[in-house]
């Protein structure tokens, strides 16, 4: 279990009266057991609350009781590439019709300005979503938690304390899990190497749908940490973070560390995916759109102070390090919501 379960069990599990139940998989696809498949039933039938953090067909065309709360607490934070129904009209998008992402009670956002976008991508009523901030983001508030895994996970990985470490971790191409990719020709990798520091380490961070392997993983300036299951816990363990149209924007934007946005294919993934606001809003760093202006960016990375700030406030004002207590106490109290 990890990323807002891992917060929000730990945190129901400290009420003795309380029984969680997890139904955990990687992937949509996945074959259930037979014995799941008989006592799930009965399992969301019982429940007071049922969590989700992602796209879960399987529930969308249960009818549940009245009193029973389905909460979606999406796994990434902000609001950035469009999802669900906001992707209407666009390639993958959602049929008219379709009953993906149907009959949510609550969901949660991580600033009052992302509050829209997330009733948008859900087709819910705006009120029922509520500004409370993301659970996995405690961790970033925690000084002592943030040392001890850095120091963890470079001692697991054999970096140094001293090593310029850049994180690259795009998200996929394509419209979801079965025809998720990357094209590492985007890059240019030799010119990367080349480019960069003695000593300094670029760890590749797939998203986990792209099946691919990175085809450089001989060379000893690139670590492939595909296996690495909390990106959070690299993104501690970084001192940059090159990404293009992924969340972790957001959770880097917390360290106030340097993100260069690498988007060559930008205009193409406006036009298949799109986003909630203007791109230029989710940068606070650098943007590069060749090999030659990623080169010069990760060696020299930049933050524009002025407008981190305006970022973080305009989404992520809601996440302060209590983000779990409060979705907790406001939506998953024992009995029902005050």
């Amino acid at each position: 279990m990890s990323g807002n379960f891992a917060f929000l069990a730990e945190e129901l599990g400290r009420d003795p009266v309380r029984t969680v139940h997890s139904v955990l998989h990687g992937r949509v696809k996945v074959r259930r057991p037979v014995r799941e498949m008989v006592t799930l039933p009965r399992e969301l039938a019982e429940a007071e609350a049922i969590v989700l953090d992602d796209y879960y067909p399987l529930v969308y065309s249960l009818v549940l009781r009245p009193s029973t709360r389905l909460v979606q607490v999406w796994h990434a934070a902000g609001a950035y590439k469009r999802v669900g129904f906001s992707r209407r009209g666009l390639p993958g998008g959602p049929f008219p019709g379709s009953n993906i992402h149907r009959g949510y009670t609550h969901a949660i956002a991580s600033s009052e300005l992302v509050r829209a976008d997330i009733a948008d991508a859900f087709g819910m009523d705006i009120d029922d979503v509520h500004a409370l901030g993301i659970p996995r983001t405690d961790a970033f508030f925690d000084a002592e938690h943030l040392a001890k895994t850095r120091r963890d996970v470079r001692d697991r990985l054999g970096l140094s304390a001293d090593v310029r470490v850049i994180l690259f971790a795009p998200t996929f191409r394509g419209n979801g899990q079965v025809s998720a990719h990357y094209d590492y020709s985007l890059v240019d990798w030799q010119a990367l190497s080349d480019g960069l520091e003695e000593g300094a380490v670029v760890l590749v961070k797939m998203h986990p749908f792209v099946r691919d392997p990175f085809p450089l993983a001989a060379d000893p300036r690139f670590l492939d940490v595909g296996a690495e299951r909390e990106i959070n816990d690299l993104i501690m363990a970084s001192d940059v973070l090159v990404t293009d149209y992924s969340s972790l924007i957001f959770e880097t934007a917390l360290l106030r560390l340097p993100c260069i946005l690498f988007v060559p294919d930008l205009q193409e993934y406006v036009r298949a995916r799109s986003f909630y606001h203007r791109f230029e809003e989710y940068s606070y760093g650098q943007i590069a759109t060749t090999s030659t202006e990623l080169v010069q960016a990760v060696c020299a990375p930049v933050v524009d102070e002025v407008r981190l700030t305006a970022f973080l406030e305009r989404f992520m004002s809601a996440c302060d390090g209590r983000s779990t207590e409060r979705v907790v106490r406001q939506l998953l109290p024992a009995g029902p919501l005050p």
